[in-house]
C-alpha cells in the first residue's frame, strides 16, 4: 500500500509513523508513507497556501491551486482514493478503516485554518472523512488516526491476527475488558471465571461484557448491532442481574 499526506507540517507526519505498529509495517514494506509539503506546490515568493474567504468572514481559507498540484504530484490512479480530512466529512468508522485497507493508494489532505476551498471537496476528493464532532487546528491529527487504523489491518502488520477479530467494533459491538498478571492487585480481583480454564465460559462471559458495555456506553452502536439468539438470551441474564 501507498499513502501520501499532503501537509503543511510533514515532520508531524513523519514522527507519527516511525514507531510500532506502522514503524515496523514501513521497515517491512508493508506500507509505503510519504509526507508531502504543501508549500512546494504554492507560487510566489512567499508560497501562500491560504488567502481570505469570499464573501468575508473570519478566518483563512485553504487556496485549492497548491492542493490540485499536490495531488498530481502524488500520480493518482482511478482507483486512488483522495481523502479529505475536515469536521464536515462523514464520521469515520472501523468499518471505513476496512474499506480503506482494501486500497492500494491513498492521498490524504491536511486541512488547516477555516477549511479548504470547497472546489476540492467537489470535484477533487473521492472521501471527506471527520473523525468526531470537534475541531482540531489542523488534519495532521486525523491522518495519522486513519493511517493508524489502515496500517494496522494490512496482512503481516500484527503479528497475531486473530486478535483483529477481537477488537471493539470488529462485530459491530465495544470490546470485552481485557486483564493480565498480577491475580489481585491493591485488592482488585480479577474475575474468577478467566482463571478457570473454561474455555467455553470465558468466552460466554466475554461477549457478556461486550453486550453489557455497549448496551451502557454506546446505545448507538448497541441499537445497529446484528445480535444471535444467544445475545438475546445473555441480555436477558444481565436484565435479570440487574446490570443494566
Amino acid at each position: 500500500m501507498r499513502i501520501d499526506v499532503i501537509t503543511l507540517f510533514p515532520e508531524v507526519i513523519e514522527a507519527g509513523t516511525s514507531y510500532s505498529i506502522v514503524g515496523r509495517a514501513r521497515e517491512w514494506g508493508l506500507v509505503h508513507i510519504r509526507a508531502i509539503q504543501l508549500r512546494d506546490f504554492a507560487e510566489g515568493k512567499h508560497k501562500k497556501t491560504d488567502d481570505e474567504p469570499y464573501g468575508g468572514g473570519a478566518g483563512l481559507v485553504m487556496k485549492p491551486e497548491p492542493i490540485a498540484r499536490a495531488v498530481e504530484f502524488c500520480q493518482p490512479t482511478p482507483n486512488t482514493r483522495i481523502v479529505l480530512l475536515e469536521p464536515q466529512g462523514r464520521l469515520y468508522t472501523q468499518a471505513y478503516a476496512r474499506e480503506l485497507a482494501a486500497q492500494s493508494h491513498l492521498v490524504l489532505i491536511c486541512g488547516h485554518y477555516e477549511g479548504v476551498d470547497a472546489r476540492i471537496r467537489e470535484h477533487l476528493a473521492t472521501d471527506v472523512i471527520s473523525i468526531g464532532d470537534y475541531v482540531l487546528t489542523g488534519g495532521e491529527l486525523p491522518a495519522l488516526i486513519v493511517i493508524d487504523s489502515v496500517v494496522r489491518l494490512i496482512p503481516g502488520a500484527i503479528h497475531s491476527p486473530e486478535s483483529l477479530e477481537q477488537d471493539s467494533f470488529a462485530d459491530g459491538l465495544l470490546g470485552y475488558p481485557q486483564y493480565t498478571r498480577p491475580e489481585v492487585f491493591r485488592g482488585w480481583r480479577v474475575p474468577s471465571v478467566l482463571l478457570s480454564g473454561n474455555h467455553g465460559a470465558i468466552a460466554r462471559w466475554r461477549r457478556k461484557e461486550q453486550l453489557r458495555l455497549t448496551r451502557l456506553l454506546r446505545p448507538d452502536l448497541f441499537a445497529t448491532a446484528c445480535l444471535t439468539a444467544e445475545d438475546v438470551e445473555l441480555l436477558r441474564e444481565l436484565h435479570a442481574e440487574g446490570q443494566l
